[in-house]
């Protein structure tokens, strides 16, 4: 079972990194360096992971999807600083 979710997981990162690859072959607008395909895919990687870690972990369904929230709200915040520096930290885009 462990390896079905990890192939699951792996694909959907996959699919999701093909998005803006396969945008950039229709637009400008999107132009991402390959420094930016591996940031996501290490984000959306341990995202899935952890998410996968608290599924199999914690039995609590309150607590389950308590910690899920979380995870994806961390993920969204990280990903919105690395996109256009809402924090004003020195990773933030311009």
């Amino acid at each position: 079972m462990k390896n079905k979710r990890l192939n699951i997981i792996l694909i959907a990162v996959i699919i999701l990194l093909l998005i803006p690859f396969i945008a950039m072959q229709f637009t400008d607008e999107i132009a991402w360096t390959s420094t930016d395909f591996i940031v996501m895919g290490i984000l959306l990687l341990n995202t899935g992971l952890l998410i996968d870690l608290v599924l199999r972990k914690i039995t609590k369904t309150k607590y389950r999807i308590a910690l899920c929230i979380a995870i994806v709200v961390a993920f969204l915040i990280v990903w919105a600083e690395l996109a256009v520096g809402i924090f004003g930290t020195p990773f933030g885009g311009q």
